[in-house]
């Protein structure tokens, strides 16, 4: 027979394990919208996308059964997917490197003191605020042969003659394929420069006071001080730039539409282009793209050791 003793031990755990479970699920009041929202703009799109590149659509987009690795085989055999990778890749190098080298030239200037800083400043996240489809239909306007007003200068300067052909810049392959570059440069800068602003007014005085009591000259103190106590704040604007200059469509898309031909198109792009002839390919390329932009990141920040010791 259990004393009353042994019912009130036996019964105590149970108050304690409930308030234990319930503790430990307090949390989620905190992070589960935040689950949700990853589930369902994130998770639950790459589970579609991934039923989509194993799906034989017609090319109304009537679901007509699971065709298997079928879209893959046809994308791999597309002709023209080899030069749209290695396009992708100049794409992503070029635009990220030169809107890091400029940008940090452009920190270091506006963090400065001189006057007019503050109008500088908001004139410099002009280009970031407004829309990429709207600057890239400007740029494509001022491109334009004979009335464009790039074109008009460079004419006024002796340097193109705006009816010539070469004044079509957007209507040869290299040029146009530059102009974009130059364009998303462009729409890159705000954005990366107003990031490593922020990591420049994080480095303490006392630093840099104490490299000038040491004798380090300007470059020296630059490259010695600066640039390692920025490493984080260039590692996010880097890894940003990457994800967004990779997954970039409407600077392309706008001023060339990827050509002529295919050969101003990215694999964004050229993902666009296959959704018009064949839906279950283009998914196919959705999931080739998102697996590249993965590695690309992973081996970015593997090659930066962003999670080493050193940094701790």
């Amino acid at each position: 027979m259990t004393t009353h003793t042994e019912r009130g031990r036996l019964g105590r755990p149970r108050p304690a394990r409930a308030r234990s479970v319930l503790s430990g699920l307090a949390p989620l009041a905190w992070i589960g919208p935040a689950i949700a929202l990853i589930a369902f703009a994130v998770l639950w799109p790459v589970v579609k996308m991934v039923q989509s590149s194993t799906t034989h659509w017609s090319r109304y987009g009537v679901n007509l059964g699971s065709n298997g690795t079928d879209n893959y085989n046809k994308l791999f055999k597309e002709q023209d997917l080899s030069g749209v990778l290695e396009r992708t890749g100049i794409w992503v190098v070029v635009v990220v490197t030169l809107t890091m080298v400029i940008s940090l030239g452009v920190a270091q200037l506006f963090n400065q003191k001189f006057p007019g800083r503050t109008v500088a400043r908001w004139a410099l996240i002009a280009p970031w605020a407004a829309s990429v489809m709207m600057t890239a239909i400007i740029f494509k306007w001022m491109l334009y042969p004979g009335y464009g007003f790039i074109n008009i200068i460079l004419n006024d300067l002796g340097l193109v003659d705006r009816n010539s052909n070469t004044a079509d810049w957007l209507g040869h392959s290299g040029s146009g394929f530059m102009w974009e570059m130059a364009v998303a440069i462009f729409v890159s800068i705000p954005f990366t420069s107003y990031t490593v602003i922020a990591g420049l007014q994080t480095v303490p005085a006392e630093v840099y006071e104490a490299a000038k009591v040491d004798g380090a000259s300007k470059v020296r103190t630059y490259f010695s001080v600066t640039l390692p106590l920025l490493r984080p704040a260039l590692l996010v604007a880097t890894v940003i730039n990457v994800m967004n200059v990779f997954n970039s469509f409407p600077i392309i898309w706008e001023m060339t539409k990827g050509g002529p031909g295919y050969d101003t198109a990215t694999t964004t792009v050229f993902m666009w282009i296959l959704k018009g002839q064949n839906i279950g390919e283009s998914a196919a390329l959705s999931m080739v793209n998102f697996a590249l932009i993965i590695v690309i990141v992973f081996a970015f920040l593997k090659v930066s050791k962003w999670n080493s010791e050193a940094d701790a």
